[in-house]
C-alpha cells in the first residue's frame, strides 16, 4: 500500500478549498496532509497548491548545508530556539536519506530536535529523498510554499549533506549557511565542492576544538562572512544570527527579483 492510498482523494473541489483555507490559517494537520499529498505528488495536492497562490514570499528561507558530522542538526534546533525568543513562528525541513525498507525519512533530524516539539510555534517536518539528487528532496520546494502561506516567519531548510551535486538549496534558500568542522581538512573540501561559492555564510561549528580559529581564518581568505560556534552550547548563535539577519538585509536592497518566489509543482 502506497502512502497515496492512505486518503481519499479530495477530488471536490469545495474539499481543496477548504484544506486551502486551512493551511492559511496555519492549521498544522491541514499543512501535513498538504505536503504528504505532494510527496506523493497527489493531483488534489498540485490543486490546493495552486489555491494557496503565487504572491511574494514573507518567510525567510535559510538553507542550511555542510559536511556529515559537522553539527547541521544542533546547529538548526539552536536557530530554532534563537527565532522563537524573537517571537517568530519556525518552520524546519529536514532533509534524511530514505529507508531502504520503506522509502520514507529515516527521521534522525526529527528526532534530534525533539525539545521543540511541544512547541506550537514550531512545525517540524523530515522528508525522505527518494532518491532525489541535490540534497533536498523532491517536494521541498512546495512544502516551502506550504510553510509560507501558514503563515511561518522562518523556514529552516537541512540538506542531507554536500557535494559536488548536492548543492540545489542555493536555488532555494534566501540564504545559505554551509557549516563545517575545524581538524578534518573542511574547508579544503568545502573548495573542492564548491561550497564556497554557494554559501553566503560559513560557520566553523565545534568551535571549542583545537584548529577552531586556524579554520576560521583559512576560510575568512575566501568567504566574506564567517562565524565561530559551538552549538551544544549555543556560544556563537546570536553572531550567526545577526549575519543572517543582515545578509537577508542586503538581499531586501536588492529588489523584488531577489525576493522571486521559487516554483513549485502546483505552478
Amino acid at each position: 500500500m502506497t502512502a497515496s492510498s492512505l486518503r481519499p482523494p479530495l477530488r471536490d473541489t469545495t474539499d481543496m478549498a477548504t484544506v486551502a483555507d486551512r493551511v492559511k490559517a496555519g492549521n498544522v494537520r491541514a499543512v501535513s496532509r498538504l505536503i504528504t499529498l505532494l510527496e506523493c505528488r497527489n493531483p488534489d495536492g498540485v490543486g490546493i497548491l495552486r489555491l494557496l497562490g503565487s504572491g511574494s514570499p514573507r518567510a525567510a528561507v535559510i538553507g542550511i548545508t555542510g559536511y556529515p558530522g559537522a553539527g547541521k542538526s544542533t546547529m538548526v534546533s539552536q536557530l530554532v530556539a534563537a527565532y522563537r525568543r524573537s517571537g517568530m513562528k519556525v518552520g524546519v525541513l529536514a532533509v534524511d536519506t530514505s529507508s531502504p525498507v520503506t522509502g520514507g525519512a529515516l527521521l534522525g533530524d526529527r528526532i534530534r530536535m525533539q525539545d521543540h516539539t511541544l512547541d506550537h510555534g514550531v512545525y517540524i517536518r523530515s522528508m525522505a529523498t527518494r532518491g532525489h539528487h541535490g540534497g533536498l528532496a523532491q517536494a521541498t520546494t512546495d512544502a516551502t510554499l506550504v510553510l509560507d502561506a501558514a503563515g511561518y516567519e522562518v523556514i529552516l531548510i537541512e540538506t542531507i549533506g554536500v557535494g559536488q551535486d548536492e548543492v540545489e538549496v542555493v536555488d532555494l534558500a534566501h540564504t545559505v549557511v554551509a557549516v563545517v568542522a575545524p581538524g578534518l581538512g573542511d574547508e579544503v573540501q568545502a573548495m573542492k565542492a564548491g561550497l564556497l561559492e554557494v554559501a553566503h555564510i560559513v560557520v566553523v561549528n565545534k568551535g571549542d576544538l583545537a584548529g577552531a580559529e586556524s579554520t576560521l581564518r583559512d576560510l575568512r581568505d575566501s568567504c566574506p562572512t564567517a562565524v565561530r560556534t559551538v552549538a551544544t552550547t549555543g556560544e556563537g548563535i546570536p553572531e550567526l544570527v545577526a549575519a543572517i539577519a543582515e545578509h537577508q538585509r542586503l538581499r531586501d536592497l536588492q529588489g523584488p527579483s531577489a525576493g522571486q518566489r521559487p516554483k513549485g509543482i502546483g505552478f
